[in-house]
């Protein structure tokens, strides 16, 4: 693989999003949106935080497909992925002017945000195929991905900082990041400029879905491991967007403590990665992705029956371990049962059960939260995806599937 402009402007885009995921959906504004915007009655924050997730991830899940045709079928997909990264910027950075008691308006402007930070990602995903070759899309991939590592570290380490002075003033913070380090991606990034099509861009998302299904029909096993990954990310998700309110509810850390929290977790996600990629070349990548989904079951147990910030701290830099690994392995085991010549497709497929598993998890974790009171039912509900997706990921035979992928390629 040779690196050019092109792919390091692609990269850089993980570099600059990231903040979001890391600063707005992870650690700060969640903390804030739940204690300071909502406050109330325990547990009733928290399910405020999963709806919006739920709704912004219903949205995206709805849209995804028609902005993918949008994506391949017009000339119009850089120009839509500037759109959908700054009206995220945009509105990350409003959330400054969210005050405590400012429910609604907390919700609406994360929720466009975050439907304008996925939306996004169809179309950066969409650029993939077209900027390497098929054999290096899971490269390229996993350097974007160490990247946007890099960049969380960044947005932290600037998140520490201001947090001090004032927490909103880390919210326009990460809108600026985005948005500086997005301009690599715009001037470097090239296009491919194929004809326009007037299409009716509803049909063809419709005929995609249709398409992508039968295809993935006649991969059995590649079909078991969309389930299982649709059901142990829903998990994941969770675990991500509820981690930081879980130490501060459950054991009255500061926000600069899970600041330092995810700052920790960041390094034994690289580690995590690194390992586990190992072992995954030693052995195969389901072993691998096995252990991982494992690591995350005692970590979920730990994290309920954990008695201190101290051991909190310990629990998450376990949890960085499963998520580095668990990430990377899940992406590799697909381009492992994907056809070569159809990866562009079952990437965009599997892109939206991504999506469409971060709904119910987020809004299940709230609704407990709300129902019992007490978040620690919450964060053992989750036993429940990463149980059922092991299970289902055991059922997966790797070598036939493989195989299944390369008589498709080779019809």
């Amino acid at each position: 693989m040779k690196l050019n402009r092109s792919l390091v402007g692609w990269m850089f885009y993980d570099f600059a999003n990231s903040a979001f995921t890391t600063i707005i959906v992870t650690v700060v504004y969640s903390v804030y949106f739940i204690n300071s915007v909502v406050g109330g009655a325990p547990g009733y924050g928290e399910m405020l935080w999963g709806r919006a997730i739920g709704i912004s991830m219903t949205m995206v899940a709805l849209t995804a497909p028609i902005l993918g045709a949008v994506a391949d079928f017009s000339r119009a997909k850089k120009r839509m992925l500037f759109l959908n990264c700054y009206l995220t910027v945009i509105f990350t950075a409003l959330l400054y002017f969210v005050h405590p008691g400012q429910v609604f308006l907390g919700m609406l402007f994360f929720i466009i945000a975050n439907f304008g930070f996925n939306s996004a990602n169809v179309f950066y995903d969409a650029f993939l195929p077209e900027i390497c070759k098929p054999e290096d899309i899971g490269k390229v991939s996993g350097f974007g991905w160490s990247l946007g590592y890099v960049g969380g570290l960044l947005s932290l380490l600037v998140a520490l900082v201001l947090v001090k002075i004032n927490v909103r003033y880390v919210f326009p913070a990460v809108a600026l990041h985005f948005f500086a380090f997005s301009l690599f991606t715009f001037f470097w990034l090239k296009e491919f400029k194929r004809p326009s099509k007037r299409s009716n861009y509803f049909r063809i998302a419709l005929h995609r879905i249709k398409f992508s299904l039968k295809n993935i029909a006649k991969q059995p096993q590649l079909l078991r491991y969309i389930i299982s990954y649709f059901i142990y990310n829903d998990g994941i998700t969770t675990v991500i967007v509820f981690a930081s309110i879980y130490g501060i509810e459950r054991f009255g850390m500061t926000t600069m403590q899970m600041i330092t929290y995810f700052i920790l977790a960041q390094f034994t996600s690289i580690i995590g990665a690194a390992v586990f990629g190992w072992l995954t070349d030693k052995t195969n990548v389901k072993l691998s992705l096995s252990i991982s989904l494992l690591i995350w079951i005692g970590v979920v147990i730990w994290a309920f029956f954990c008695g201190s910030a101290k051991e909190y701290y310990s629990v998450g830099l376990v949890a960085g371990l499963a998520i580095g690994s668990s990430q990377a392995n899940s992406r590799t085991m697909l381009s492992m049962l994907t056809p070569k010549n159809r990866q562009a497709e079952f990437f965009g497929f599997y892109t939206l059960t991504g999506r469409l598993s971060s709904i119910i998890g987020p809004m299940l974790y709230g609704w407990i939260a709300h129902k019992t009171g007490d978040i620690r039912y919450s964060i053992l509900s989750l036993i429940l995806f990463f149980v059922l997706g092991w299970i289902v990921l055991q059922s997966v035979r790797l070598k036939e599937g493989i195989v299944q992928s390369g008589n498709i390629e080779g019809a």
